[in-house]
Formats: C-alpha cells, structure tokens, sequence
C-alpha cells in the first residue's frame, strides 16, 4: 500500500508539472506570495517537530501544503542568499558572495523582472538593512519598501531593522489596494536575527528561549497576511522559506556566517496553493535556485535559459542531484580559508583544508567526520564542485554600510585572499576566535566597553594580520572617549598593510576630530580621487578643521551628490557653516539634513546650536532632545540641555540631563564637564521626588 501510495503521490505531482490547458490557463494570473523569514532553522517550526514552539501559522500552511523536508540554501549570510532565491543562480553566476561590499548587477533578471515582464505588479517589503535597495534586488520592484530606521551614522551600531508585524501590516496595505493586474509581493522579516528580543508576550512566555520566542512572534505577525490569502477568491502560490538557519552554539558557532553545517544551510521551504500544489511531505533534494523555477512553472511562464534549478512542482530529478554551497565571510573578511561543498546523495562535503564529509541521515548533526581521499563520495562531491566557483570578484564598502552591518552581528571587513590556505586557516581551528568577536560585540551593545576593548585588544593580539581586529579595536576605543588609542590602533594597522579605504576615511576623520587637520588630510590623500561619500565627508571635514570652509563644502557637496539619501553630507555642511559664524545658513543644512533623513542626531545636536545662537533656546532643547533620543551616547547634547535648562530655571530638565551625563559620560573626554555638572547639580534644589 505505501509504494501504490508514493506512485499516486509521484503521478499527482508530476500532473502539477504539465497541467490540462484549462488550469493552465487559469494558473498564468495567479498571485505569487514569497515569504523569507531571516535566520529561521528548519528543525525551529513547530510542524518539524519543535515541541516547546507554537507555530500555528505555519504549521497549518504546512499542513496544506507542501513540505520539503531537505530543502538546502546555497549561502549562510541574508544578502548572498536572497539574491540565489531571487534569481535562481548559484552564488558563483550572479557574483554576490557576503553582505559586505557586493551588489547585485542590474543586468542580472530577478523574479521580480520575470513576472513583471508577465504583466504583474510588483511589491518587496524588507525587514533589515542588508537587503537595502543600494544592493541590487530593488530593480523591478514598483514598490521596494525598507522603511526601517535609517541609523544615525557610520559606527553607531543602531539596529537596522524593523518587526514583523509593521512589514506585515505594510504589506498587506499594498496587497488589499486595488490592482487591475496579477500580484507578485515579497514579505521579508528579519526578526529571528540576533540579537533575540522577542516581543510581548513571547519575551515572557520564551524567557528561557529567546530565540524561539522570535520564531514564535514571526509566526504570530504572519497571521494577518496568511488568512487574507486564505479568504481570497483564487489562492496564490506561496513560497515560505528561510535564508539560513542559525547555529545556536552547534559546532561552537553562536549564530552564522562562519560553517555551512545543517543548522545553518538546512533551511524550511514550504509551497502553498491549495487545488493546485498537492499537501505532502517531500523529501527530494531541494535548493534555493529551484525556487525560480518552481514560481515560473505555477504561472504558466516559460523556463528562461541558463538557470541551474529545476521546478518543485515536477517530480524529483534522481539521486545524482547535488546542491553547491558556500560560507565566504570568514575569508573575505578575515583571511580565513574559503568554504565550499556539495550535498547530494544523502551526504555533504565540505572542502576546507581539514575537509569533511558527513552521512547525513545517519548523522544529521554531523558528529562523525568520515572523510577519506579514497571514499567514492568525496570524489564525486568535490569533483561536483564547479571551477569558476572559486573566482570571486573585488567589492567596495562605506564605511556606513560596514557599520549598519556590524550592528546588526555581521562581522564585516576586507582582507586579501592567500595563496594557499593550510589547517592554521580552517575555520575549525579558529571558531573561538570567531566567539571573541561576536561576544565582544555583545558586550558592547550592554554597555559592557571597557571588557569589549579588552576582547578586541586579546584579538588582535591573537591574530595580528587579521584586520577585523584592529577595526574594532580602534571603533571601541573611539566610543569610549579615546580617539589617541584608536588613532594609535589604526596606526598600528596600517603598518602592518591592513587599512582599507574604510579604515583610512575613519582614521582621518579621527584625526580631524582629535583637531589633528594636517595630519588628518595627509591619511586621507590616498583617497583623493575617491567618489566614495564616506572618502568625501571625511575630507570635508578635515578640511573645515583645517579652516578650508569653501573647500570642505565643496567636498560635501560631492558628498551629497554621490549619496542623495543620505542627510550626513548637509549635517556636515551645517556643522562647518555654523563653525564659521553663519548660522542662518547653518540652520538652512541641518534642515536639508533632517528632511533627507530625520534620524541623525548630530545634525539635531548641532541644529540645537545654531538654534540656542539664533535666539530660540526653547527650540534649542527640543532639538538636543530628539539627539539624546535616537544617541543616548549624544553626551554634548545631554550637557547643552542641562546647561540652558539651568539658565532658564527648568529645574527639573536640567537634573534629569546632568546625572545621566555624570552616569554615563566617558571621563576621558568630558573629565572637565563631568566636574562642572556635579557642580550643578549640587547647586539644583533638591528633587520633589
């Protein structure tokens, strides 16, 4: 009975794969739903057997639908691995290897080009930053929607995300408007990511499991989007996937990015469409290239040449299918020896210089390494591996992307690849200090930063050639009122041949901060003919510190042009106007600055004294106020606030301003303000409290 079953099952499928003219007529306008959930393993959901979850949206989904028990991602990091879904590439075809520095080439056609090009309308709703619309994936989109917060500058490490349930609820606002023609919509939610928050209720009912209380909340946010497909006329085709897993500890990896193993390249894949994908449990070989094929099929479009997947809908392709994967970051971002494999067969190889390979169904956490040159599996998975795979094209990162990166944990960088990788390079052998970095992190965001600069200063100790070190090393000494240690640092790097074009436009800024303008412009030579805005900015500031006004607003002006999103290049502007005397002006670029984006605190900082200057001190706090409210660590403006609520008898402002500066305020910076606050305060009658 069980082989009758299978054959029906397998008949019923492979009818989805070539359906009679009618439905396939009706299948051309269907709606097409993707959903990526970011960092979501696929042994998490409660329909694969986590017990201490609940799932209900989508267990029912898998219920359903379709279940593809050993669906595999191709990349371990967001970027990398959405632009494989989208395009239906390997990572080695479309070039994009880690979130840092690579984007997507607006030749390549996406899904959203395919169904555009079929008459639909189109719609992406993004969750975090690594997905920005500057990567690539935005092209053929009507609506790319990444309302997230903005940050509030290169190296404040300001988490650029947004929940699920404001995604949600912005994408079905697109998906209930009118539309006159198919809909192809995009859901993307980044809440499973580190650091685990999950929201209420799930923060209390997963107290003890953070990370599934973010599994829990997703699946909680989904539910508006799930019943509107469900109550719809025509259901669409929905396609629910994860990006990547997450390790959780597993082979002493605490998140991802670093190895492929299966907690973080085994991912969930379900598909939805009642009356036309048959509910079941599917356990072929299925990747995330197949998805592409898969939604071209279901509408009825044809298969375009080249693409390296096959449709889900059709039956399995044999024993002999084999899925690439790679884990670049560790390489491109610390000179780490590069990860590629293949899994097919039942078993996956890992190529790294101590190299691998597990019997997955026997060993599904890859306990026992049973690699052996001789083994007939090893040979025909590496030989599976293609040539070009190796080929990885030169990239370029701001500074400003390198730091809304690494507040979102992604340890970001550049370094040059070797010659030859040996066992001293395997990121089995370097995983604790791939735990130093990320603890470090970590500490940081608690506040933590004195432990933070001694991990980083351990690390660097450790890997002296690794420039991931010296980045935060010099970061973390700057946040702590230090710029002479981080100069120091970055100095220090820069021996050694380890400064990026990243490093030097901090470094300069460093130096122009610590009043330091010559030297700081003779760092930033190097960059001269860079049209990078983070090189301009930089400049520009070192030379306004150098009392070059017109040249300086030259270069912001550069800056703003190369950059129109961004508001930093007008705040620069404002700041060095105002440095000058001219604060009409001045106020004019902060305004420009904060109609561009309203959520940079040093451009309400300075307006708070261009506006004290202007006559308006009233207006001055609530300026400073909105900086101290998106930077707690906005120390001068925490000191301005308290200084004219004094001046104007609010009492109880000022309080409130002066001991959280003496709380919190790095002595090393504003040991002298520090001093005159506790002045203050001694001097304020005292609290009604």
């Amino acid at each position: 009975m069980k082989k009758a079953f299978l054959l029906l099952l397998a008949a019923a499928v492979a009818g989805c794969r070539r359906p009679a003219e009618p439905a396939a007529g009706a299948a051309r306008g269907r709606d097409v739903v993707l959903v990526t959930i970011d960092t979501l393993r696929a042994d998490a959901p409660g329909y694969a057997g986590d017990t201490r979850v609940a799932t209900p949206q989508l267990d029912r989904i898998a219920r359903e639908g379709r279940v593809f028990t050993r669906a595999h991602a191709q990349n371990v990091v967001t970027l990398p691995s959405h632009v494989d879904i989208l395009t239906g590439l390997y990572p080695f075809q479309h070039g994009v290897r880690d979130n840092d520095g690579f984007r997507l080439d607006p030749k390549i056609p996406t899904l959203a080009t395919f169904l555009k090009g079929r008459g639909y309308a189109t719609a992406a709703f993004i969750g975090a930053f690594p997905l920005d619309a500057r990567f690539g994936l935005a092209k053929d989109f009507d609506v790319y929607d990444q309302h997230y917060p903005e940050g509030v500058g290169p190296y404040d490490f300001v988490m650029s995300e947004r929940p699920a349930s404001e995604v949600v609820a912005a994408a079905l606002r697109w998906w209930n408007a009118p539309h006159a023609s198919p809909r192809f919509l995009w859901v993307h939610l980044y809440d499973c990511h580190a650091p685990y928050r999950p929201p209420p209720p799930f923060d209390r009912q997963y107290a003890a499991d953070p990370y599934l209380g973010e599994v829990a909340g997703v699946d909680a946010a989904l539910a508006p989007l799930f019943d509107d497909l469900r109550a719809g006329k025509a259901p669409p085709l929905l396609v629910v996937t994860g990006d990547h897993g997450e390790s959780l500890g597993e082979h002493g990896e605490l998140t991802h990015g670093l190895f492929a193993y299966e907690a973080t390249l085994h991912v969930p894949l379900l598909v939805w469409s009642p009356g036309a994908v048959p509910p079941g449990a599917d356990a072929r070989l299925a990747r995330h290239i197949d998805i592409v094929p898969t939604v071209l099929e279901a509408v009825g479009a044809g298969m375009p040449a080249g693409l390296p997947g096959t449709s889900l809908l059709g039956p399995a392709p044999g024993p002999k299918e084999t899925s690439y994967f790679e884990a670049l970051s560790a390489s491109l971002n610390r000179g780490w020896a590069p990860l590629r494999g293949e899994v097919g067969g039942g078993a996956k190889y890992v190529d790294l210089p101590i190299p691998e390979l597990y019997a997955l169904d026997a060993d599904p956490g890859e306990k026992r390494n049973l690699f052996a040159p001789d083994d007939a599996r090893v040979r025909t998975l590496k030989n599976a591996i293609p040539r070009d795979a190796g080929a990885v094209a030169a990239r370029s990162v701001s500074s400003e992307e390198r730091a809304r990166l690494q507040s979102l944990g992604y340890i970001t960088g550049s370094a040059a690849p070797k010659e030859r990788y040996g066992p001293e390079d395997d990121p089995k052998n370097l995983v604790a200090l791939d735990q130093t970095i990320h603890e470090l992190v970590d500490l940081y965001q608690r506040g933590r930063i004195d432990e933070a600069i001694r991990r980083a200063a351990a690390l660097v100790k450790a890997r002296p050639a690794m420039r991931t070190g010296y980045d935060f090393l010099a970061f973390l000494q700057a946040q702590a009122g230090s710029d002479a240690a981080a100069i120091a640092t970055l100095e220090a790097a820069d021996r050694k041949g380890l400064v990026d074009d990243a490093l030097r436009a901090r470094w300069g800024l460093l130096c122009a901060e610590s009043g330091r303008a010559a030297e700081a412009l003779r760092v930033l030579a190097p960059l001269s003919a860079s049209r990078d805005p983070d090189a301009l900015n930089a400049t520009g500031i070192a030379l306004a510190t150098a009392g070059r006004v017109k040249e300086a607003i030259a270069k912001f002006e550069e800056a703003a042009a190369a950059d129109p999103r961004s508001g930093q290049a007008y705040q620069n502007i404002g700041i060095t106007r105002l440095q000058a005397g001219e604060t009409p002006a001045a106020l004019d670029a902060f305004a420009r600055a904060l109609a561009v984006n309203d959520r940079l605190p040093r451009a309400w900082n300075a307006q708070g004294v261009a506006l004290m200057r202007a006559g308006r001190p009233a207006d001055a706090i609530q300026s400073w106020k909105k900086a101290v409210a998106l930077d707690r660590n906005q120390f001068d403006a925490l000191f301005n606030i308290a200084l004219v609520a004094h001046g104007t008898g609010d009492d109880a402002d000022a309080r409130g301003a002066l001991e959280e500066f003496v709380a919190r305020a790095p002595a090393a910076r504003y040991g002298a303000d520090i001093a005159r606050a506790r002045q203050l305060l001694a001097q304020l009658p005292a609290s009604k409290d």
